[in-house]
């Protein structure tokens, strides 16, 4: 690359606020409550770039600009790694591979049913969280995706396509085949849903930012032992930098302290008091879902719980920019 294109790249990055730098060769997108990233070796900057999750529906162009802006134009990543396939993680894919369509999905084997149109998770449970995100859940897209051979499995071995220096750790409970990918170099950790750093259950706090480690999503996580295993799993690699599908970056002792204690208090900490796959988890296998626990009996519709939260989270959204628009 000359130093013209060089610049120009330079030029570009610094002009793109929506992006978050995590870590050299890093950097992530927040789309609306979710986060993906855009991943190169910090010290090969003309090895190629692998996209890590693909958003909500509708984000393949901003996901493209920011693209462009990182790595120039007519460069799409080497390859596209999932840690699952929840809508929210996939819902761009659809577009992203129509515009680049040699690049290769990745995802365990055991998310593959749900990639490529043969088995649908397990339905949410919006009783859970005590919050709007997780109250509103029953609305979320449910449907698999049907990407046929684009989605491939994850090499065996741990390794990691076009990232040398990472590998990828299977870390269930909130999906049958949730991985996290980790660097041991500089412990840069890419923790999916495995935990986040916020609560993500809870409207306000998602749209606060508020950052604290915390379980993994507790609407859609399926299996509340193994959650608590990958936990302690990513626990004991003592990350220095942790970006989670949702939530801010954390790093340091701060990170470190907090993954240990829910580690530690999972139970307390993380695990509902009560709920759909508490104590009954949902089970698949490599063909998709094999038996889901049935509906809990509950005192309030949840279409009403989730209704009521839902026009709060509206109300919400709607004071926050009447305040952003008012003169300071």
């Amino acid at each position: 690359m000359n130093e013209s294109a060089t610049a120009s790249l330079k030029a570009n990055r610094a002009n793109t606020p929506a992006l978050l730098h995590v870590v050299p060769g890093i950097w992530g997108l927040r789309n609306v409550f979710v986060n993906l990233y855009y991943v190169r070796n910090p010290d090969a900057p003309t090895d190629p770039w692998v996209l890590v999750d693909a958003g909500l529906p509708g984000a393949g162009s901003k996901i493209q600009h920011n693209a462009e802006a990182l790595f120039g134009p007519d460069s799409p990543p080497a390859a596209i790694l999932l840690t699952h396939g929840h809508f929210d993680h996939v819902g761009a894919l659809p577009d992203l591979l129509e515009t680049w369509p040699d690049v290769v999905v990745y995802a365990h084997p055991l998310e593959l049913p749900y990639l490529r149109g043969m088995s649908s998770y397990p339905p949410p449970d919006p009783s859970v969280g005590g919050g709007a995100m997780a109250a509103m859940s029953f609305l979320y897209p449910k449907k698999p995706l049907d990407l046929g051979q684009r989605v491939q499995p994850l090499p065996a071995d741990g390794s990691v396509p076009h990232l040398p220096g990472w590998r990828w750790l299977h870390t269930p409970g909130h999906t049958p085949g949730h991985v996290s990918f980790f660097r041991e170099q500089d412990k840069t950790l890419l923790a999916g849903d495995a935990f986040v750093t916020v609560q993500a259950e809870s409207g306000l706090a998602t749209l606060t930012q508020q950052q604290e480690v915390n379980g993994p999503p507790a609407y859609f996580t399926q299996d509340w032992e193994q959650a608590a295993a990958s936990v302690a799993k990513l626990a004991a690699l003592q990350p220095a930098v942790a970006a989670t599908g949702h939530g801010i970056p954390m790093r340091g002792n701060r990170l470190r302290q907090q993954l240990l204690e829910l580690a530690q208090h999972f139970a307390e900490r993380a695990v509902p008091a009560h709920g759909r796959y508490v104590g009954h988890p949902a089970t698949a296998d490599e063909t998709g879902v094999t038996y889901v626990p049935p509906v809990p009996k509950t005192g309030i519709p949840l279409w009403v719980v989730g209704a009521t939260l839902a026009a709060s989270l509206f109300v919400i959204i709607r004071q926050q920019e009447q305040r952003s628009k008012r003169p300071h």
